[in-house]
């Protein structure tokens, strides 16, 4: 593993697709809760719709998905991520549209907000897989440490000056700049000069009800993908479950000002930007075994420290450690990972498998979250966090003992004859 260490430039047409990742990644970042907003300050929504907003987002876009990576398997993914994109500002740039005509319904934005989703989940998976063929296996750890650098870089400047933005230029802005963010990342795709090489083997469909299953089918078999699978879709599910209850008990319960709330957020993504940075050298100096279980349990321990949480500067210092902590760790374990699953998968399995992992997150991330909201409705959100804090400190159980790159797997079994060498597809 003496190349993990070593500096490896990923190439041209991989910064192209960072840049056109970024400029998505900072709009996102802009727009941030602004359809909530929007939901709230224009059409009045309760929060049991704007709840509705957020998850059903999550889980009916996951829903849609379930076909698109078979079908992208065996097509070229630049077309794909570049539809992707386009859809995403279609749909985006239809809100503000609807709003200057004075036509904008709560439907609108859930249509919207589905439809997102289910773009967001292909685009994640085609370009997933478009990396594995322009970046070589030593440069991809490299690769993902950047774009997870990028992400947190986003999250961090991305919500305050959205929200400024929003309180000077109106509830919309920031859905217009996230809708322009698309459009310049199809076009970045688009600036890619290298010719992608076509997907091998090359079919048509047939078996497609079959080959919806292969992601998970290829996941459930793989003895370490199956490990990391169930401990990554708990700990996200458990994690995320405890941010809107985490708000409620700061904002509600334990009276924090809003400015200091969104500070207590704000400021430990800084260790996203870390985490990514560190994430090569140590894996140079400790392995990329040793990284995975160690980042993998370590990211796990510290929500439970959000139990001690109370009011004024030390209840706020408490939220910012811990979000740090957790941060840093989670964002290291993330780019070895991203790299790991990448080498480890055959390459004829990418799409599906990207597909089927990011489904799975959605699905668990929206229902973990719905019934920790009725916990902390039957006890309290306090409770309620506590109880997730407890059983992320079980996950690290669920990594496997040994992390092994073995050869991707040989195709199991093809989904039709392929087609003749001198063929298209």
């Amino acid at each position: 593993m003496s190349n993990i260490g070593r500096r490896t430039r990923p190439g041209r047409a991989f910064g192209w697709l960072w840049a056109a990742y970024a400029v998505s990644a900072y709009g996102t970042g802009l727009g941030f809760g602004a359809f909530a907003v929007v939901a709230i300050t224009v059409l009045n929504a309760s929060s049991a719709e704007v709840a509705v907003l957020s998850s059903s987002g999550l889980a009916l876009g996951a829903l849609l998905a379930v076909p698109l990576g078979p079908w992208m398997e065996f097509r070229a993914k630049r077309p794909v991520m570049i539809a992707m994109d386009v859809v995403r500002f279609a749909a985006l740039a239809s809100v503000p549209l609807a709003y200057w005509l004075g036509v904008l319904s709560f439907a609108q934005l859930l249509a919207v907000s589905i439809v997102t989703a289910t773009a967001k989940i292909a685009f994640t998976a085609a370009s997933g897989a478009y990396l594995e063929t322009i970046v070589p296996a030593d440069g991809l750890l490299v690769a993902t440490s950047r774009f997870e650098s990028t992400t947190w870089s986003a999250t961090v400047i991305g919500p305050p000056v959205g929200g400024a933005a929003i309180g000077l230029l109106g509830p919309v802005t920031t859905v217009v700049i996230d809708a322009v963010s698309y459009l310049l990342s199809a076009l970045g795709i688009t600036a890619i000069a290298e010719p992608e090489q076509p997907p091998k083997p090359q079919h048509t469909r047939t078996r497609r009800c079959g080959d919806i299953a292969e992601g998970w089918r290829y996941i459930l078999t793989h003895d370490t993908l199956r490990r990391f699978f169930f401990n990554t879709m708990l700990v996200n599910g458990l994690i995320m479950a405890t941010e809107p209850l985490l708000s409620v008990l700061m904002l509600s319960h334990l009276g924090f000002p809003v400015w200091e709330y969104g500070l207590a957020f704000a400021v430990p993504c800084i260790g996203g930007l870390i985490g990514a940075r560190l994430a090569r050298r140590i894996v140079a100096r400790l392995g990329e075994q040793t990284v995975l279980r160690v980042f993998g349990a370590l990211r796990a321990c510290w929500p439970l420290g959000l139990v001690f949480i109370r009011p004024g500067l030390p209840g706020l210092v408490i939220v910012m450690v811990t979000e740090l902590g957790l941060i840093i760790c989670a964002s290291i374990f993330n780019a070895v990972f991203a790299a790991y699953r990448l080498n480890t998968t055959a390459t004829d399995r990418h799409a599906r498998v990207l597909t089927a992992w990011s489904i799975t997150t959605s699905t668990s991330i929206a229902a973990i979250t719905v019934l920790w909201g009725l916990l902390a409705q039957l006890t309290s959100p306090g409770t309620a966090i506590a109880l997730a804090g407890i059983l992320l400190l079980g996950t690290p159980f669920l990594l496997p003992r040994r992390v092994t790159t073995p050869e991707p797997a040989s195709p199991i079994p093809p989904i039709e004859a392929p087609v003749p060498s001198g063929d298209s597809a």
